[in-house]
């Protein structure tokens, strides 16, 4: 049996016209030879409708049973498609999560699967052409309904994918592949035909919305091939698959940004063993994802603490922080939230130098002042004022010979 999950997020089943569509690439693979497993998202916008519900029915809306309201979001879609997919003779049905089942842990709003079970599946396809399951959600192992965390149905199937042995899997979305930097930013960015896991989950750290990140760490852990295509279009997309030696022959294959950030300093902490666990270790209690680290050197023995923070973690952090300023006895906190993030990522830096050379001669020749660095096996971030965001990605974009109109 050849099966292919082919998943479809809200911008692709927005209306019966988008759903007929998407029903065009479905019966395209079932052409192919293949029996389909297919994931959909809720239609566009309902999610946020639901959620303004649970909202406006409650101040403090409990976690639990707002993953039990957003969920029906998906169950709309694909009770709907599956009677379209009925009217063209196709032999169809629709699963929810809990069906199959899906079992996730219990954190209500992010939950992460712990399990699926492929059994079902598997019976179901022998006497079915097309499986259509609903993406974002699962169960716990009593039986609670759960959501996956915002791009969730991404997630739903490449777990799909890998449950069912490794099996392709079909992302189609409302752009055409993954591009070597956003677009909307540079003009001449250009479609990648293929990008390692280990790029894609950086360029999906960085805020790139093509794939959810953790269906990228589900893909690389279990091997499962992800094509990254447009519901509206036939052109190839994006392979994301595992690396090999004409990959790594690239210096840089991507740049990214992320705007979705603040500075955070603690001026003048004492500079003395167990100082950065008292700052980190609440944060890291707490939930506070912290990304980029400075220290700067003793003088006098106290130092400067520098670190970033998503934005939405900034009421938090600072409050945090207060208590940690008077219990390390530092001088005072200091935050900025008019700070960017730009990157330059690819595996074949691993095997060439100089690539941090060239990204900060590039931003010095734009006066664009780098504030913190850091840097991974694959990437080398800068932390820049946010007013220099779009110049900084353009001008990295050429720096590596990146655009459209580049000789490669």
């Amino acid at each position: 049996m050849r099966i292919l999950v082919q998943k479809f997020g809200g911008t692709s089943v927005a209306n019966l016209e988008c759903m007929k569509q998407v029903r065009a690439k479905v019966l395209a693979a079932r052409e192919r030879g293949y029996k389909v497993v297919v994931v959909l998202s809720a239609m566009s916008g309902e999610t946020n409708r639901l959620l303004a519900l649970a909202d406006e029915w409650s101040s403090e809306p409990d976690p639990a049973e707002t993953d039990a309201l957003v969920v029906t979001g998906e169950q709309v879609s694909i009770a709907l498609f599956s009677m379209l997919l009925k009217d063209s003779g196709i032999k169809a049905r629709s699963f929810l999560g809990f069906q199959i089942p899906i079992v996730t842990s219990d954190a209500f709003g992010s939950a992460r699967i712990l399990s699926i079970d492929d059994s079902r599946l598997r019976a179901e396809l022998e006497t079915h052409d097309v499986l259509v399951v609903a993406g974002f959600q699962g169960c716990t192992a009593d039986g609670r309904l759960t959501t996956l965390g915002r791009g969730g149905s991404d997630t739903s199937a490449v777990a799909l994918a890998a449950a069912l042995g490794s099996v392709e899997c079909e992302i189609y979305t409302d752009v055409d592949g993954v591009y070597t930097t956003d677009p909307n930013l540079c003009s001449t960015a250009r479609k990648l035909d293929r990008i390692t896991y280990d790029e894609m989950l950086e360029m999906a750290s960085m805020g790139a919305k093509v794939l959810q990140i953790r269906s990228v760490e589900f893909a690389k852990k279990y091997n499962v091939p992800v094509h990254v295509r447009s519901t509206f279009t036939d052109t190839t997309g994006t392979l994301v698959t595992q690396e090999d030696s004409s990959m790594e022959a690239v210096l840089v294959s991507g740049i990214a940004y992320d705007k979705d950030q603040a500075r955070i300093t603690l001026r003048s902490v004492p500079d003395r063993p167990g100082v950065a666990a008292a700052i980190f270790v609440p944060l890291s209690t707490n939930g506070v994802v912290v990304d980029m680290i400075v220290q700067n050197p003793s003088r006098e023995g106290v130092t400067d603490m520098t670190f970033t923070v998503p934005r939405k973690d900034l009421k938090k952090t600072l409050t945090l922080m207060e208590g940690i300023r008077e219990e390390t006895e530092a001088l005072e906190v200091l935050h900025d939230v008019s700070v960017a993030k730009v990157s330059a990522i690819g595996v074949g830096m691993r095997n060439h130098s100089g690539v941090a050379a060239k990204a900060f001669a590039a931003l010095r020749k734009e006066n664009i002042n780098i504030l913190m660095i850091s840097t991974s096996e694959i990437k080398i971030t800068c932390l820049i004022e946010e007013k220099y965001t779009e110049l900084a990605v353009r001008v990295l974009h050429d720096a590596f010979g990146l655009s459209s109109n580049t000789e490669h």
